[in-house]
């Protein structure tokens, strides 16, 4: 089930529907920054947050996936420390934490060494967090520019560009 601008999210099936559509892909997006045990808590404060609050969604500000990623952004944003301390982990030891993976395919043309995940995990951890965020939600959740400025609550256009200079300098910090 797909929602629309127009239709919201209202009543307890209708929260069933979202939940099952949602629920999978937020829950990888989250596990891959932060660890699955948090993205279990993540996941389940997000819906929670969602059905609270589903009288503050404005189907004319955005998609329903934008507003969900929203909540779980906003969320996730007191988990920060954590995935800092992840990233700064996989730039001490090269470890993948999965970050690597998406970047590869979206952001960065090529890993193909420990040095790489260093240098890209070490660039993460210096963004900032609203930075960081509209990186990974385009890369790791795969939500559409226009979908993670919903999130974030960006205007496109500038989403857009941000995201353009935040991938030519990951490219960078890769070939450097």
């Amino acid at each position: 089930m797909q929602h629309r601008h127009g239709e919201k999210p209202t009543g307890g099936v209708m929260f069933a529907e979202l939940f099952d559509e949602h629920a999978h892909p937020l829950h990888r997006y989250l596990a891959r920054r932060v660890g699955v045990d948090v993205a279990d808590d993540l996941v389940s404060e997000t819906f929670l947050a969602a059905m609270r609050g589903k009288e503050g969604y404005d189907p004319e500000k955005g998609s329903v996936v934008g507003w969900l990623y929203g909540i779980a952004t906003n969320l996730l944003r007191g988990h920060a420390k954590r995935e800092t301390r992840l990233l700064r982990t996989a730039e001490r030891y090269g470890v993948d934490l999965g970050v690597a993976e998406s970047l590869e395919h979206t952001v960065v043309t090529r890993i193909d060494s420990r040095s790489h995940l260093r240098r890209i995990a070490r660039e993460l951890a210096r963004m900032p967090e609203a930075d960081r965020d509209l990186v990974l939600l385009v890369s790791l959740a795969g939500l559409t520019v226009q979908q993670a400025a919903e999130a974030l609550d960006l205007n496109p256009g500038t989403a857009r560009s941000r995201l353009h200079r935040l991938r030519a300098k990951l490219k960078e910090v890769e070939h450097a």
